[in-house]
């Protein structure tokens, strides 16, 4: 399998989420802020990185995160619509590299490099034996 016969440069994707309290760095520590947590705007990012070229992989394909290099550049409150970006920037046989970045309107909130690697789910889940 090697990605590089139907993933390209340039692919991309976008998503909107509206902020909620179990998305805030409060609903895991309760004496922290309010605001989207960190680790939230990460998955956001790695979701919008697979909308981005699940399309286009072969049935019985699936990627997975394997690189994360991100900033989270400013706070968001709760009820705010933050908007993630994900585009293809370099494709290897097995894994795909994503810019990232994340909005809360016009202001950037984050940005960075994201990875994800090409998994056979029926190879997958005979190795280490789950669904």
């Amino acid at each position: 399998m090697d990605a590089r016969d139907f993933i390209k440069v340039g692919m991309s994707a976008e998503r909107l989420l509206t902020v909620t309290h179990d998305l805030t760095v409060q609903h895991v520590v309760p004496a922290m802020p309010a605001v989207y947590g960190t680790p939230m705007m990460i998955l956001e990012m790695e979701m919008t990185s697979g909308d981005a070229i699940t399309p286009h992989l072969p049935a019985g394909w699936v990627t997975v995160g394997t690189e994360v290099n991100i900033r989270h550049l400013a706070a968001t409150p709760v009820g705010r619509v933050v908007r993630t970006t994900a585009r293809v920037i370099e494709v290897e046989r097995r894994v795909v590299r994503f810019e990232v970045e994340a909005f809360d309107g016009d202001r950037k909130i984050g940005d960075g490099r994201h990875g994800r690697g090409l998994v056979n789910v029926a190879d997958f889940s005979a190795r280490f034996g789950v669904v």
